[in-house]
């Protein structure tokens, strides 16, 4: 090829930029032409010019501006305009119809890899104010929103939630949000649908909060008109299974955020109704938000009664009835320790037999080597007897303590589960030594050729990896004062922490812990098994704090065949079984299983008590779950 001067490359060079630098300015585009029908712009990194639109709101790190609404649902009229420059900001007003220039870009808030991009208007010049008290007419969401009314759906998160439980399937984080850059399908999925809205100014008609407020004092809602599933009777959305047997997400909600005007939002609780909010779609930590432009109103607070259960002790030594409660961390001077106390006494009648999670050592979070439980646990059982008035008989109570700092939770906490247990009405099998920390109990056939435990009390498998920073299942075989037996299970499964949020970028959203609870709970189901090849007709009843829920049917399909959960047996209708307020949904992570010799013996109920997740304040709570009670007939 002939040789080229210096000169003549720097000509060609020069002439490359410019075709380059002209390729990715693009005028005369509109605010719908940023936004395109997908996650990510068809724009994104290219220049614009002469943009107009109008200013619908500002905050301190820029605005937002709508155009001429399109008629594709699948993309937005708004879009954001980030700029934390003063004089920029000084420089435009609500209602202004503007004219900009600047860079379309994609932004992915706090750094976090999970979180979904945000389309936005980068470095903000030449804007000029073309007029001025200009109104936008929001788009009001929902059946009231009239001719062009914009619900969102129901059921499905992201068309990327395959497998056989939707967005709780296992395994997790087996595709990508932003990587396959979808086209939208906001009328089939709840993602999808807010992202078609993202920078636009909406308004919400008589909104229903569903759980309490974040530290930031931000909550979930749904619309009063909305359609929505799961729907209890305190108006939260629960986890349920939709009718194409896939657990139903709960999409058709959104999170209410920090009133742009400095505003302050109101105390939130469970089903309390507010007057409209008026906002822009943002997304942000993980969520689509509103970002309302001031505070709402409280309209209506749900009464604040709390009814007791109406099960209660009999009498019949063959009737049991069981108490289930995570009491959140508890040590012998824990200040909600009388609150939990006249939980179980007054509003749980005083059950048979109480399990009990998140029991702290006798010096509660100071991690100075003690691991007994002993005065934590006699200091409750005596505030239970003076709280449902009785002056002599408490509760016995029944523990194993941990290895020092071994079994997670708080540090120096040491929490494990434990038993409270009415020693009138049942007592433990004798003939079998307690079991430490570390021994296993077995299932073994006794000379009197019953079913016995090597170890009663005992836990499963202690030094199984499954349990490593995990408490360990506590085990007893009981008897009626006529020699009925029956066993328990008192477990508390390893906590969901390191997850990603429902909308974020990982489909299925990562379920923290998930491995390890499949793994627990195939080493219950290896115990139970063991037991029941002994005895078939064995009175088995498991429960605690599983941290998830049964919707999530890869954790607990070990148990298929073996235990049938108790809601489902007892008829509990699948709305109201919750014990748990998390982001937008009511769900269950508290579980009772029974062998197949109890349900064949019917007599079956349950009742979540929900004495701290309809409380009016996060302040007036004692646990953030509820605890359940139950009902069985053991011989």
């Amino acid at each position: 090829m002939p040789h080229l001067s210096t000169r003549t490359l720097v000509d060609i060079a020069a002439s490359v930029a410019l075709i380059l630098h002209s390729a990715i300015v693009v005028r005369s585009v509109t605010v719908s032409d940023i936004q395109g029908p997908a996650y990510q712009s068809p724009l994104k990194g290219q220049t614009v010019s002469n943009l107009t639109g109008i200013v619908t709101a500002k905050s301190t790190t820029g605005f937002w501006i709508e155009g001429p609404p399109s008629d594709d649902p699948r993309v937005s009229s708004g879009l954001s305009i980030f700029s934390e420059t003063k004089s920029v900001l000084a420089s435009v007003s609500v209602g202004d119809l503007i004219s900009l220039s600047g860079t379309v870009a994609e932004f992915r808030s706090s750094g976090d890899p999970n979180n979904l991009f945000v389309t936005e208007l980068d470095s903000p010049h030449a804007i000029s104010v073309l007029s001025t008290n200009n109104t936008v007419t929001p788009l009001v969401l929902g059946p009231s929103g009239g001719r062009n009314a914009r619900s969102p759906p129901t059921e499905k998160l992201s068309a990327l939630d395959t497998g056989p439980d939707g967005w709780l399937s296992v395994p997790n984080n087996q595709s990508l949000v932003e990587a396959v850059n979808a086209t939208l399908r906001p009328g089939e999925f709840g993602i999808d649908f807010w992202s078609s809205l993202e920078g636009r100014l909406v308004t919400v008609r008589e909104p229903v909060a569903l759980d309490f407020e974040n530290d930031f004092g931000e909550f979930w809602v749904r619309g009063g008109d909305w359609e929505v599933t799961g729907k209890n009777g305190r108006g939260g959305l629960t986890i349920t299974v939709g009718p194409e047997g896939v657990p139903d997400a709960n999409p058709e909600v959104v999170i209410i955020g920090s009133p742009l005007d400095g505003t302050k939002n109101p105390t939130v609780s469970l089903g309390k109704t507010f007057s409209d909010i008026t906002g822009i779609v943002a997304y942000q930590f993980g969520f689509y938000y509103i970002l309302p432009l001031t505070a709402p109103a409280v309209i209506s607070t749900p009464d604040p009664t709390i009814p007791p259960a109406t099960i209660k002790p009999s009498r019949d030594e063959c009737t049991l009835t069981i108490g289930d409660y995570n009491v959140e961390n508890m040590a012998p001077t824990t200040a909600h320790l009388p609150a939990v106390a006249n939980h179980i006494a007054n509003f749980l009648n005083s059950p048979d037999i109480v399990f009990l999670q998140e029991i702290q050592d006798n010096s509660g979070e100071k991690d100075d080597g003690t691991v007994s439980a002993n005065v934590t646990l006699s200091t409750l059982a005596t505030a239970i007897s003076a709280a449902r008035g009785a002056t002599n008989a408490t509760y016995a109570f029944l523990e194993i303590a941990p290895e020092n700092d071994e079994d997670g939770g708080a540090p120096g906490g040491n929490i494990r589960t434990a038993y409270l247990y009415n020693a009138t009405k049942i007592g433990l099998v004798p003939g079998s030594p307690a079991g430490g920390a570390l021994d296993a109990t077995e299932p073994v056939r006794g000379a009197d050729g019953k079913v016995a435990l090597t170890f009663n009390p005992g836990r499963i498998d202690p030094t199984n990896p499954a349990w490593d920073a995990s408490r360990k299942p506590l085990v007893a075989l009981w008897e009626t004062p006529h020699g009925h037996r029956f066993f328990t299970v008192n477990l508390h499964l390893t906590a969901k922490l390191d997850g990603s949020s429902t909308q974020g970028d990982a489909r299925p959203p990562v379920n923290g812990g998930v491995e390890q609870r499949i793994s627990q709970v195939a080493t219950i189901a290896t115990f139970i098994q063991s037991l029941l090849a002994l005895d078939p007709h064995a009175t088995v009843i498991v429960g605690g704090d599983c941290n998830e829920y049964v919707q999530t049917r890869a954790v607990f399909a070990p148990f298929d065949g073996l235990l049938t959960e108790l809601d489902g047996a007892a008829g509990v209708p699948p709305v109201e079984r919750y014990t748990y307020l998390f982001d937008q949904n009511s769900e269950q992570l508290d579980h009772l299983f029974v062998s197949n010799a109890v349900v064949r013996r019917g007599g079956l109920a349950v009742e979540h008590v929900h004495v701290n997740n309809w409380a009016p304040s996060l302040s007036a709570r004692a646990s953030d779950h509820d605890p359940s009670v139950a009902r069985v007939k053991v011989c």
